[in-house]
């Protein structure tokens, strides 16, 4: 009787312009405003004998109406009593505050008195980053094997196309740095921008090594060869990497609309690169020196 009288209840439809409307019956605005209104609520008649004429029966002979604060609406998530709670970061790194708010529902976990129980998770855009970069962690794996096969069929080799996939760690140890030094959240675009540099990171360690199994196919010793190889590539490898570099400072200094999105992949790809350039032309020689493998034929 009470939510009849304050949601009302359909009593029939309009057809009215190629729609139906419902027709709700309800109390008046008036009658319904206040607590007092409410108290005044007929749950019904009741006589007290045959004889006497019957009376209404008021919500306030049977409760006690009072304001309090309550639910709008009882939602089920999978058949259990949830609630959906909504927030928007203004400023900051997703996978931080995702991360706070995720400690902070732990605390509030441990706070539960005995014999109950409660379940929260973090939804939304976090979740779908995570989604994202367990997706990219996945490509990145395919992308470093399916490069390693085909570098494998290039040298006829198992051990040196591993010494040019170790230049991608070395990439790795870039991004984190560039990441750092802009104050650069981890997002999707800088995992993409990782998938990217396995790609190019590469094209340094195979021209280095190649020109050292020359070397050795010509009749050189392992350490000539290296030298040799080193001060003959480093300026065709330093000016790869500075045009790429040049390329993507567009990007990465957040140039043109839409630039916002973009530059955490330009900043990413410009620190692996650099990085992973520089330490190549020192770890990949002293690796080498140290398997170098069977003599390349000529």
């Amino acid at each position: 009787a009470v939510q009849r009288a304050i949601q009302g209840e359909i009593a029939g439809q309009l057809h009215a312009a190629d729609k139906q409307l419902d027709i709700r019956v309800r109390l008046p605005e008036v009658d319904r405003s206040s607590v007092e209104d409410v108290q005044r609520i007929v749950l019904g008649v009741v006589a007290e004998d045959t004889v006497s004429s019957p009376r209404p029966l008021l919500l306030a002979a049977v409760a006690q109406a009072e304001p309090a604060l309550g639910p709008a609406e009882i939602r089920r998530i999978d058949g259990r009593r949830g609630l959906r709670i909504r927030a928007r970061a203004s400023a900051g790194d997703l996978a931080a505050l995702a991360a706070e708010v995720d400690a902070v529902l732990q605390e509030a976990s441990a706070d539960i008195p005995p014999g109950r129980w409660i379940e929260a998770e973090v939804a939304g855009q976090a979740e779908e980053m995570g989604d994202s970069l367990q997706s990219l962690a996945f490509t990145a794996l395919l992308s470093i094997f399916l490069v390693y096969v085909v570098m494998a069929s290039s040298f006829e080799s198992l051990h040196h196309p591993f010494l040019i996939m170790f230049t991608v760690p070395l990439a790795a140890v870039g991004v984190v740095l560039a990441c750092l030094l802009t104050n650069t959240p981890i997002s999707a675009m800088v995992g993409i921008g990782g998938i990217i540099l396995g790609g190019i990171v590469v094209n340094n360690a195979i021209v280095l090594i190649n020109a050292v199994n020359q070397k050795r196919a010509a009749g050189e010793d392992v350490d000539p060869a290296l030298i040799d190889a080193g001060s003959l590539r480093v300026r065709p490898i330093l000016m790869t990497t500075a045009t790429t570099v040049l390329g993507l400072m567009p990007m990465a200094l957040g140039l043109g609309e839409g630039a916002a999105l973009r530059q955490p992949l330009a900043l990413a790809v410009i620190g692996g690169l650099v990085v992973s350039t520089a330490l190549t032309l020192v770890v990949i020689p002293c690796a080498y020196s140290l398997v170098p493998g069977r003599t390349p034929r000529a």
